[in-house]
């Protein structure tokens, strides 16, 4: 996977999905250009599933390429 695919996004809120959202959690993006047409995102959430949440509960943040390698190490070692 290239660097410049992932996307991260912290979370700010998580009114009405308490069980499956953390606040101030790391969040990977799945890519979902419907989803961001109704200000949707998709993350992979607390169920290890990918699932669309408003988009106003997240911040977008740029990880430095070591903390992504990690997560994704990570990420491959779970699976």
């Amino acid at each position: 996977m290239k660097r410049s695919e992932l996307q991260f996004v912290v979370c700010v809120k998580n009114k009405d999905y308490p069980a499956s959202l953390e606040l101030r959690k790391l969040y990977q993006v799945v890519a979902d250009e419907t989803a961001a047409k109704l200000h949707q995102i998709r993350v992979i959430d607390e169920s290890g599933e990918d699932y669309i949440y408003p988009e106003e509960y997240f911040v977008p943040v740029q990880l430095p390429e070591s903390a992504e390698k990690a997560i994704r190490r990570a990420a491959s070692v779970r699976d």
